[in-house]
């Protein structure tokens, strides 16, 4: 299986150590903890993501990957810990904020809002829209050319992610492979510098697959950074530079695709300890 090297440099040699230091994170997240009664979901001591790679976040069903995203997306608060993205703060932070600051998600259910169009659901996406103020709102010669540059734009993606056919239908009409395409291009209007995606696979046909993987790889070509959670093992080894696994909430090991899945905490954490095969051959 071919390793990947991302735009960014990255050493697929760095440190495979849970919570290794990375040359250039633009993520950073150090001891976060996340209680639900007597259920601790997430205990994540450190952890970094390297900017300009894709990294998978993978792991058993209840390992604590999508609860850990809400954390740091904004959408959960820890019980304790801190966590920055680009040296600032996140602690707090709304989801919209963390949005605007350049981070943003997908959910593996989607978000589409299926009562409005495809290209308006692209169109809210945008951020700083000046014709959103009450204020400016009554003078539209001051927001006009800004909405007509954001309608360009979205129209753009949509040819690039071949939605540019379905732009006047409702979200509600397009089928679950498309909404992921949609809420990923709708992702892309906030002119993100780091894409986390939870699932971006699951419910999706054998068709788009391989298009959103596609869209993956662009994104690292672009510079952007990746992070996803993913079940998909063919997809993990295919675009991931590194890869991170959780356990009943904490992190058990990283590195890169090959390496990782050889690693026999990870294949006791997916199959038990009576398995002495390599995960890969087991998933094939």
């Amino acid at each position: 299986m071919q390793e990947h090297n991302s735009g960014a440099g990255f050493a697929l040699t760095s440190a495979q150590t849970p919570g290794s230091s990375k040359p250039d994170p633009i993520l950073v997240a150090d001891n976060i903890v996340r209680q639900f009664g007597g259920l601790t979901a997430v205990n994540v001591n450190h952890l970094e993501i390297q900017r300009g790679s894709i990294t998978a976040l993978i792991g058993p069903n209840g390992a604590g990957k999508t609860t850990f995203f809400n954390l740091l997306t904004g959408y959960d608060s820890p019980n304790s810990g801190t966590w920055s993205f680009n040296g600032k703060a996140l602690n707090g932070i709304p989801p919209h904020k963390v949005a605007r600051l350049g981070m943003v998600r997908t959910f593996q259910l989607t978000k589409a809002l299926y009562r409005l169009t495809v290209l308006e659901n692209m169109l809210l996406g945008a951020k700083q829209q000046k014709g959103e103020s009450v204020l400016l709102s009554v003078f539209p010669w001051i927001w006009r050319a800004q909405e007509e540059a954001i309608r360009v734009k979205a129209v753009s993606i949509l040819k690039n992610f071949k939605l540019i056919d379905k732009q006047d239908d409702f979200a509600a009409a397009l089928s679950g492979g498309q909404r992921k395409l949609l809420e990923m291009a709708r992702a892309l209007m906030v002119e993100p510098e780091m894409v986390m995606l939870d699932e971006p696979m699951a419910g999706v046909n054998p068709a788009l697959k391989q298009s959103l993987l596609e869209h993956i790889k662009e994104l690292r070509n672009e510079g952007k950074t990746v992070l996803f959670v993913e079940h998909d093992m063919d997809m993990v080894h295919e675009i991931s530079d590194w890869v991170i696994v959780m356990a009943q909430g904490e992190i058990i090991a990283e590195g890169t695709p090959s390496t990782v899945m050889g690693n026999a905490q990870v294949i006791e954490a997916y199959l038990g300890a009576h398995h002495n095969a390599d995960l890969s051959s087991e998933e094939a």
